[in-house]
């Protein structure tokens, strides 16, 4: 095996280039994922690229560093839109897992259950992806494509992740439902954004995991919900057609799609109330 470690993004894309090479960064997901006897030509590992780490303001809004890891990412300091994205971060397999998984690679892995998804749904994200030949952004609602694919073609990377300029008034949370508290794939998961407007929900945002092949926005959901008191939130109807349709939940060994569904009523409940307290 060729372990190649670049120090800029024009070399690691000069590289990537010649199709020979696997691109990899954190491995939390890549080595598991080996079948047995299985071994890979070469590796391009891009942690050691600067550029490719940290977070940024920017003047637009912020840019995360495709290599940017979990840990970074708690230890940012960020809005209060950010918690919720903090929270998700802190829920990324233990400790050791956050100080080597990288933002990017939970997004190109592309698990129905990756739980950095939601939170970044709900910040509007746009994905950086280069090639030696240009430089492209895609919403990350269209980056995702599928389970465990993704829009990247031959000879391109994920280079950072930008999110827009957001009010320092919006507040954010995160639920993640699981068989049990620590080191566990989701059930069902939530992520919310909002914004209060005199005591009433103006802005939000609210975004499902694994309950379908890729994260989903609710947009019916959120029009719903839209100038109700947290008091009203507490006891308004969740209707499965109306308001989740965009969800897909299947039965498997972590739950049914029924209880999915439960499930994802009672999370977004919370996860409102948890953020309208924190506004």
């Amino acid at each position: 095996m060729i372990y190649l470690t670049p120090t800029t993004v024009a070399e690691a894309l000069g590289l990537l280039q010649t199709g020979e090479a696997t691109l990899v960064a954190g491995c939390t997901d890549f080595f598991p994922g080996q079948r047995p006897g299985c071994q890979e030509r070469s590796l391009l590992d891009i942690t050691r690229v600067p550029e490719l780490r940290g977070i940024s303001a920017t003047r637009t809004g912020w840019r995360i560093g495709a290599a940017t890891t979990w840990s970074d990412v708690i230890k940012a300091p960020l809005p209060p839109a950010f918690d919720g994205l903090k929270l998700a971060a802190r829920e990324v397999g233990s400790v050791q897992i956050q100080n080597a998984g990288t933002v990017a690679g939970n997004i190109c892995n592309a698990s129905p259950a990756a739980d950095g998804v939601p939170p970044l749904l709900t910040l509007e994200t746009e994905v950086e992806v280069a090639s030696a030949e240009r430089v492209r952004r895609v919403p990350l609602s269209r980056f995702i494509t599928g389970v465990r694919s993704v829009d990247l073609r031959p000879g391109e990377m994920v280079v950072a992740l930008h999110v827009p300029a957001i009010a320092e008034t919006m507040r954010s949370a995160f639920l993640k439902l699981g068989s049990r508290k620590y080191l566990v794939i989701s059930i069902a998961m939530v992520a919310v954004v909002v914004e209060l407007d005199d005591g009433r929900i103006g802005d939000i945002r609210i975004a499902v995991g694994a309950c379908s092949p890729v994260a989903q926005r609710l947009p019916a959901l959120e029009n719903h919900l839209r100038g109700l008191t947290i008091e009203a939130v507490e006891t308004v109807a969740i209707d499965a057609d109306a308001h989740l349709a965009p969800l897909r939940p299947i039965d498997d060994v972590r739950g049914t799609a029924g209880y999915r569904i439960e499930a994802v009523r009672d999370l977004c409940r919370r996860a409102v109330r948890q953020a309208m307290d924190a506004a």
